[in-house]
């Protein structure tokens, strides 16, 4: 039985990707996984200080970042999975800032030396789990690829943490209400996603 991990990117419980994320997540538990969903505004992440510490040592496990922090945590919640949910609204055509914080400390999955001129090389090649990627946004769903960065943010987080996306969820036209409701038909692709992680 395989275990699905979210990381969500939304500040506020019940909204719209926290509900998407909730229904990708039903549909894995109904083809027998097991699920957890971590909120990154619940969790102690610092912010990247850029020194590359957790880049230095060679090797394919995660280099240790000196901060002391609950990143360590998720990402073992992460890597003892066999699929990720990454879910964000589109705050600002981008991914929220939480979730941005989150990215970017993922640099510990590479390798990249003091005085090496190339950049960063990812520890790991294989990308062995699967991966879903959830977002929203106010504008019309079909151009979050295209006119925001969501798209890439969701695709290369799941790239560091050895995931491929199997899936893409993309709801728009979503904000023009306090309490809204995920639409029927997108809660019903988000359960067949959830399957496929499965």
């Amino acid at each position: 039985m395989g275990k699905v991990v979210a990381i969500v990117g939304s500040y506020r419980r019940g909204g719209i990707t926290d509900q998407a994320v909730d229904a990708v997540l039903a549909g894995a538990e109904q083809a027998g996984a097991k699920t957890h969903k971590i909120f990154l505004i619940e969790q102690q992440i610092e912010f990247c200080k850029n020194c590359r510490t957790c880049t230095q040592a060679p090797g394919e496990t995660r280099g240790e970042c000196v901060h002391k922090d609950d990143l360590d945590s998720v990402l073992r919640e992460v890597e003892g999975a066999s699929a990720v949910v990454l879910g964000s609204p589109v705050n600002y055509y981008n991914v929220t800032a939480v979730f941005r914080r989150f990215m970017e400390r993922l640099i510990g999955y590479t390798y990249w030396p003091w005085g090496e001129k190339l950049g960063p090389v990812m520890r790991v090649k294989a990308r062995t789990k699967k991966a879903v990627l959830v977002a929203s946004s106010a504008m019309p769903g079909f151009l979050i690829p295209f006119a925001t960065g969501a798209a890439r943010a969701l695709k290369l987080t799941a790239k560091m943490v050895g995931a491929k996306p199997v899936g893409r969820l993309w709801i728009g036209l979503r904000g023009a209400a306090q309490d809204e409701v995920l639409p029927p038909r997108a809660r019903m692709k988000a359960l067949r996603l959830g399957r496929r992680l499965v």
